[in-house]
């Protein structure tokens, strides 16, 4: 009866090694499941970065203002009559910063 209870309590450890420290024991799901919980909030920030550029683009397509404030602020673009002045500082001076 003890060799029995004995190889009984083996089994147990052995099982309950498995389920804790196996390959597809708890901690292992554990860390799936934090990693499934970061790439979660990683997909939800891509996909508000995404709704942004379609809205811009969707702006960019259907308004002149957006497309021209775009051309002027990137692209350096001035309307007729307008007169572009680039002010450059002396050598000496220095810019400032922040």
């Amino acid at each position: 009866m003890r060799i029995l209870a004995s190889l009984l309590f083996l089994l147990l450890i052995v099982l309950q090694a498995k389920l804790w420290f196996g390959a597809h024991g708890v901690f292992q799901l554990w860390s799936l499941d934090s990693t499934i919980t970061d790439e979660r909030d990683r997909n939800d920030l891509i996909s508000l970065r995404n709704e942004a550029l379609h809205a811009e683009v969707k702006e960019l397509k259907e308004g002149r203002e957006a497309l021209e404030a775009r051309a002027r602020s990137q692209l350096g673009f001035i309307k007729d009559g307008e007169v572009f002045y680039r002010v450059i500082p002396k050598v000496g001076d220095a810019l400032p910063t922040e």
